[in-house]
């Protein structure tokens, strides 16, 4: 369905710039987006490399496993009906310091691990259960301390400070994230409720 959108708004472009006389125009923008597409790729493979080393050096250095302890509280209390010591527990917690970190990418595979052993705790139901949907409300919030890939394309992009959308940032992902809690909260006392 996406496919079929981008590629009817490439044809409807073109043929529109065949009408008003502008290909070359249409042609000189395709080859300048495929350059500063390679340039913007190589800017992130860069800055994604540096973050993964950092994330691999907290990982060996005990970081992680230590945050992930002082998230246990906060990730029981999200996440009630997932089994102490489970596998799910191990995955959301990753997924959420990946996430802090401003490290989408590497969240991602936390993520999808997460789900899959929470489809495991849902018996294979094809209806989601309820920490199925809060974890993917919190992930889709994500609190970030650093906004890796909005710094990234800043300083791409030529801006002068490119840091300084992180106080900015924070708050916004704070925002988001608080105002997802609750409403899962909410949404789980109403479904308890109707029980």
């Amino acid at each position: 369905m996406l496919n079929s959108l981008w590629a009817g708004m490439i044809l409807i472009g073109i043929i529109f710039a065949a009408f008003t006389g502008r290909i070359p125009e249409i042609t000189d923008a395709a080859l300048d987006s495929s350059k500063e597409a390679v340039t913007l790729c190589i800017t992130m493979i860069g800055v994604m490399a540096f973050w993964m080393g950092l994330m691999e050096i907290a990982s060996k250095a005990g970081m992680i496993e230590k945050g992930a302890k002082m998230l246990k509280p906060f990730v029981r209390f999200l996440f009630p009906e997932v089994p102490e010591g489970h596998k799910a527990g191990e995955h959301i917690t990753t997924n959420i310091i990946a996430n802090f970190l401003g490290l989408g990418w590497a969240a991602t595979p936390a993520g999808l691990k997460a789900m899959e052993e929470l489809g495991k705790l849902n018996h294979g139901s094809p209806v989601a259960s309820n920490a199925m949907c809060n974890f993917l409300i919190l992930n889709i919030s994500s609190l970030q301390l650093i906004p890796v890939n909005v710094i990234a394309f800043r300083s791409q992009y030529g801006s002068v400070n490119p840091t300084a959308i992180v106080g900015a940032g924070i708050v916004a992902t704070a925002i988001s994230t608080g105002t997802a809690i609750v409403f899962c909260k909410i949404m789980d006392r109403k479904k308890t409720r109707r029980r």
